[in-house]
């Protein structure tokens, strides 16, 4: 970051001198009693800011498109071999105005690095749900152009998902991840700034990390301007460079979850899918147990969601069965209040504030 955006943005960062005894070497490997000890104080936290709510969210895959070339994701760009598609409007939006399930509060809109299907098909979308819909509306559509995201916003969505990946800048390059990892802060400190509530996150158990990149990505967290972060372990992509390589450390993934939730008792931190792919049979189910307060419910179009390729073509779609099942199992229950409201109420009972300097960023296009 050059020192110019340093300066607009400083005083919007927390400064983070020493994470410890909250992040620890030893607590990241915790096993037996020690986790144990670990997912109590984690949930104890969890239930202390929010209840036994947890907020209940859907997903729709709007496109695989993406202009990145990451080497941990089935659609980089690279990848000849996947079938593109973007999805159709009117589709969604009749699925999610009158046929969505009835524990749906929110709606996360989530596509490839792809202009095309932001302005063809995402704005659209998000404007017929504000219109006809009370659904919070969140979005996870990578570096897009400042006034893309102002356009955004003015349609109606209210939450950001751009997640940093790692926290060292030589791993996030050898990764290939989008941009440059400086860029990718300066976009997240700008949407924070703007009025955005943004959630960001890392990928646990990437090829070669280091037990030293690993505790960076908590630094780097608590340093952000966030509502929210989560992670995610690692699951060796098809038709990318680490397709064999191993899938991450489960128990490692959970004990930074339960780490993220003593680190920022506020945070809404989410159960992700891969839980269930890096842990079958109970991993989703354990991430909640770690402190987790969001779920996510797959509604992309069977026909698409094979070609949405995260990890695998297998996947592991969390229903709203398999979503009720594993929140009444940990004993919590699903919110009524939308995501999107309770940042909201969060912002107004907290300090107002600046306007950003958008010539603070470099633009994308």
């Amino acid at each position: 970051m050059n020192s110019f955006a340093l300066a607009a943005v400083v005083h919007f960062t927390e400064r983070v001198s020493d994470l410890s005894p909250v992040v620890t070497p030893e607590l990241l490997q915790a096993r037996g009693r020690a986790q144990e000890e670990l997912k109590e104080r984690a949930a104890a936290t969890a239930r202390a800011r929010f209840g036994r709510s947890v907020f209940v969210r859907a997903v729709v895959e709007v496109s695989n498109y993406c202009r990145e070339n990451c080497t941990y994701c089935g659609m980089r760009r690279d990848n000849r071999t996947l079938d593109r598609f973007r999805a159709n409007h009117d589709a969604l939006a009749e699925l999610l105005v009158h046929h969505r399930p009835a524990s749906v509060t929110d709606v996360n809109i989530q596509t490839g690095e792809d202009p095309v299907v932001v302005r063809e098909v995402v704005l659209p979308l998000i404007r017929t749900l504000r219109r006809e819909t009370p659904l919070g509306v969140s979005v996870c559509l990578g570096t897009l152009h400042l006034a893309t995201y102002d356009e955004l916003r003015e349609a109606g969505a209210s939450i950001y998902i751009i997640k940093f990946e790692t926290a060292d800048a030589r791993f996030y390059e050898a990764m290939k991840a989008p941009g440059t990892l400086a860029e990718r802060l300066d976009h997240i400190r700008f949407l924070a700034h703007s009025g955005w509530s943004v959630s960001s996150g890392f990928i646990a158990g990437l090829p070669g990390e280091t037990p030293e990149q690993t505790l960076k990505n908590f630094e780097l967290a608590a340093a952000l301007p966030l509502a929210g972060c989560s992670v995610s372990p690692f699951i060796p992509g098809e038709a990318t460079p680490f397709s064999s390589a191993a899938t991450g450390d489960v128990e490692q993934t959970l004990n930074c979850m339960a780490l993220l939730r003593l680190l920022r008792a506020d945070w809404v931190i989410p159960a992700v899918s891969a839980l269930n792919l890096a842990g079958p049979g109970n991993g989703y189910r354990r991430g909640l147990g770690m402190g987790a307060n969001l779920v996510t419910m797959n509604l992309t179009p069977s026909e698409l969601r094979g070609d949405y390729l995260l990890y695998k073509r297998d996947r592991f779609i969390m229903t709203e069965e398999r979503i009720l099942r594993a929140i009444e199992d940990e004993g919590l229950t699903p919110s009524r209040q939308s995501l999107a409201d309770y940042h909201r109420k969060k912002k107004v009972n907290g300090a107002a504030r600046s306007k950003p300097l958008a010539d603070a960023v470099s633009p994308r296009g």
